[in-house]
C-alpha cells in the first residue's frame, strides 16, 4: 500500500521521525509520499525524499500560504522538481473555511502553479475546502488532466465533475467516523480507477486511532473501512490503490503483462481470452489495461496448462470464474477442459458470458457443460433488440433473441443461471426484469463503471 498524502516533515514528528517511517514500512506500505505546504516543508520533504528510496516528495504552496508566494517561491520550487524524486506540484488549492490568505490571492496562485505543472508535466494534488466551485473553475481552466483531490471532502457531484477533469479521489481517516455518511457514499462509489488512500498525518487519525497523532502506518484502518463499503477485501484495497499510486506518479513497478489468473474478492477470475464478439460501449476493456489493478491486457492466450498452474489449488478460492477481457466461450474446448479439471479437484465453476456461445459454435453447446460447470452470469444488457444492438455492437444479426434462448437453454443444464445487465442509458431495468423473470433465473444490476 502506499499513503498518497503524508507531511512527515512537520513538527509532529521531531521526536521519533524514524521510528514513524520505520513502523510504515514494516507495516506493509510500499511507499510514501511526503507532501510540502509552504517553503519550509517542502524543503523538509524534498530532504525525506531524498534520504529515503521509497519516499517521493510533492512540492507546492498551499492556499494558506499564499499571501507569501512570489518569483523566487516558484524559482525554488523549479529547482527542486529537476530531483526525479518530486513527483506531484501540491498541496495547492484554495482554502475557503480559514482564508488565511485572500481569496483573490489563492485563486492567482493555484492558477500559477496549475500553469507550472502543466509545463512541466507533473500531476497536482489539490486542497479544496468550502471553494467548490472556484476549484472545479479553475483546474478546468488549467487544462492539467491528472492529480488527485486531497483528502477529499466534497459530494458526489463533485467528486464527478474532478474525475471527469481527470482527477483522482483520495480517501482519508474521516471516512471511518460514524456520521460521514456523505463521505462514506464517496468511497463506495468512486470507480477503481479513480480511488487512492491517504493518512494526511499527522492530522484525522481514522478509528480506532481517532484523537491520537496520525501516521502512516494507520492507513491500514481507512483501507478496512474502504474494502467494507466497497464489499471486497483489504487485499483488493491494497492492490487497487497501490497501482494506481503508481501510475499516477510514475514511481515503483507496474505490471505491463497481461495475467491470466487473478483473485478479486474469494474468487480467482481466468482470463483466457481479449477477443469478443461484441463491441460494447461500456466494455472496461476499451477504456484501459486494469481491473482493481490487475492488468488483464494479454499478450498470447493462455494454455490448458498454463491456466491450471495458475490456479493451483481451486479449493483456495470460493470459485474460479472464466471471464477476463474477453468472451471465454470462444475457447469453448479451453474452458472445458480447465473446468472440468477444477471440478475434479473439488472446486466450484462459474463462467460470465455474453451469451453468444451457440452463434459461435453454430450448435447447442449447453449439454457440454453439464456437470462442469456450476453456474453461469449472462449478458442480458437491455431489454429490446434495438437497445441490445446500440449498447452492445454485435457480431452476429439477432444476437438479442439468441442471447435470451440461451439463458432459457442455459436454465435446462446449469444449476444456477443468472442475466446481467448494466446501467446504461436507455436500458429499462423493469423490462430486463420482466424478461429474467420469464426465463426463470436471477436478475443482477451492474452499475455503470463499476467493474469486478
Amino acid at each position: 500500500m502506499i499513503d498518497t498524502h503524508c507531511h512527515l516533515e512537520m513538527s509532529q514528528f521531531d521526536s521519533d521521525r524514524e521510528a514513524v517511517i520505520k513502523r510504515a514500512f514494516e507495516n506493509g506500505l510500499e511507499a510514501l509520499i511526503a507532501i510540502g505546504s509552504d517553503l519550509k516543508g517542502c524543503e523538509g520533504a524534498f530532504n525525506l525524499a531524498e534520504k529515503y528510496s521509497n519516499i517521493y516528495a510533492v512540492i507546492g504552496i498551499h492556499p494558506h500560504d499564499a499571501k507569501d508566494f512570489n518569483d523566487e517561491v516558484l524559482s525554488q520550487i523549479e529547482t527542486w522538481t529537476n530531483s526525479k524524486k518530486v513527483v506531484a506540484i501540491g498541496e495547492i488549492g484554495l482554502d475557503y473555511h480559514y482564508d488565511h490568505s485572500p481569496r483573490k490571492v489563492q485563486q492567482e496562485v493555484f492558477a500559477k502553479q496549475l500553469a507550472y505543472a502543466k509545463k512541466c508535466g507533473l500531476p497536482v494534488v489539490v486542497h479544496s475546502r468550502e471553494a467548490k466551485e472556484d476549484t472545479l473553475k479553475i483546474l478546468e481552466e488549467s487544462g492539467v488532466k491528472k492529480g488527485i483531490m486531497h483528502c477529499f471532502s466534497g459530494d458526489m457531484d463533485m467528486a464527478q465533475k474532478t474525475m471527469a477533469l481527470g482527477f483522482h479521489i483520495s480517501i482519508a481517516g474521516p471516512v471511518t467516523f460514524k456520521k460521514a455518511l456523505a463521505l462514506k457514499e464517496v468511497a463506495r462509489s468512486v470507480p477503481d480507477d479513480y480511488l487512492l488512500i491517504e493518512t494526511d498525518a499527522p492530522y484525522l487519525a481514522p478509528e480506532p486511532m481517532r484523537g491520537k497523532r496520525n501516521e502512516p502506518a494507520f492507513v491500514a484502518h481507512t483501507a478496512r473501512c474502504i474494502a467494507a463499503l466497497r464489499g471486497v477485501t483489504f487485499g483488493d484495497i491494497d492492490r487497487i490503490t497501490t497501482i494506481n499510486a503508481k501510475r499516477l506518479f510514475g514511481i515503483g513497478n507496474v505490471n505491463t503483462g497481461g495475467e491470466i489468473a487473478y483473485k478479486i474478492r474469494n474468487s480467482l477470475y481466468l482470463n483466457v481470452t481479449n477477443r469478443c464478439t461484441s463491441k460494447c460501449i461500456f466494455c472496461v476493456r476499451f477504456q484501459g489495461d486494469f481491473v482493481k489493478g490487475h492488468n488483464l491486457r494479454l499478450e498470447k492466450e493462455p494454455t490448458e496448462d498454463e491456466l491450471t498452474n495458475a490456479i493451483g489449488d481451486p479449493l483456495a478460492y470460493a470459485e474460479v470464474v472464466f471471464c477476463g477481457y474477453g468472451e471465454p466461450l470462444l475457447r469453448l474446448d479451453t474452458v472445458k477442459t480447465v473446468a472440468a479439471w477444477v471440478k475434479e479437484k473439488g472446486g466450484k465453476v462459474r463462467i460470465n458470458t455474453n451469451g453468444h456461445g451457440n452463434l459461435i459454435h453454430k450448435k447447442n453447446i449447453l449439454p457440454e457443460l453439464k456437470g462442469i460447470v456450476d453456474s453461469m452470469s449472462i449478458s442480458l444488457d437491455a431489454h429490446d433488440a434495438e437497445t441490445y444492438d446500440r449498447l452492445c455492437n454485435p457480431l452476429f444479426d439477432n444476437a438479442f433473441e439468441e442471447v435470451v434462448n440461451f439463458i432459457r437453454e442455459a436454465k435446462r443444464y446449469l444449476p444456477d443461471v443468472q442475466a446481467t445487465i448494466v446501467t446504461a442509458e436507455g436500458v429499462d431495468v423493469g423490462k430486463c426484469r420482466e424478461i429474467a423473470d420469464s426465463l426463470g433465473v436471477k436478475l443482477r444490476i451492474r452499475e455503470l463503471d463499476i467493474v469486478g
